[in-house]
């Protein structure tokens, strides 16, 4: 999919099973894309539950070289929040999808523009996964978030655990903390993905089938 967004144009990868339960847009993290293998591992598990998944660029093909020297556009969590609710807005006028409940699955950085996203989208997303996220990035909406939403962490990822929890505690929607046992920021000690696959799969399913 092509998603213009004024001058920029972002590119994005589309699976809708057939009577797919729900949409989840994923909104990858710091010096990401939506080539991530993390990521395409996780979407392939909701494709095989029945979810539609959504993986897009958050930068442009120029932007992203740029940034791999720079650092500095992923953590421009206004601009990224701004051009996933863009998308947000081409997915809701797409009268093949308009129907689906949308949920928004972030990880590191995409956490935060997520949240932010969410907050400002109450009727728009239905749910919401946060993967090894820096929600502290989006401290100032969390009371505003109306999304049932999931935070899960690696019980080795010290630094980030505690800010999630400081930011869970604010929240004021549905929510839970769930920390994966022997796990570092990426989930990359075997079997660690799988659970976060498992966690978000039962969120999501739990909030937006039917």
């Amino acid at each position: 999919m092509r998603f213009p967004l004024g001058k920029v144009r972002l590119h994005g990868d589309l699976i809708a099973p057939e009577d797919a339960q729900g949409l989840v847009v994923f909104v990858h993290g710091s010096g990401s894309s939506r080539h991530s293998p993390r990521n395409r591992s996780v979407a392939r598990f909701f494709n095989g539950l029945g979810m539609a998944t959504l993986l897009f660029d958050l930068l442009t093909e120029e932007e992203q070289p740029i940034d791999e020297v720079s650092r500095q556009l992923r953590f421009d969590i206004p601009l990224l929040s701004e051009r996933l609710s863009g998308v947000v807005d081409q997915l809701r006028a797409n009268a093949d999808l308009r129907d689906l409940k949308l949920g928004l699955f972030g990880a590191s950085t995409g956490a935060a523009a997520a949240l932010i996203a969410a907050a400002a989208r109450p009727a728009d997303i239905a749910a919401l996964v946060s993967r090894g996220g820096r929600v502290d990035l989006a401290t100032d909406v969390l009371e505003k978030v109306h999304a049932p939403s999931l935070f899960i962490v690696g019980e080795l990822d010290s630094e980030v655990l505690a800010l999630n929890r400081q930011a869970a505690g604010r929240l004021r929607c549905q929510h839970e903390l769930a920390v994966v046992p022997g796990a570092t920021h990426l989930f990359e000690e075997q079997g660690k993905l799988e659970e976060v696959e498992r966690l978000a799969g039962q969120w999501f399913l739990q909030h937006l089938a039917g």
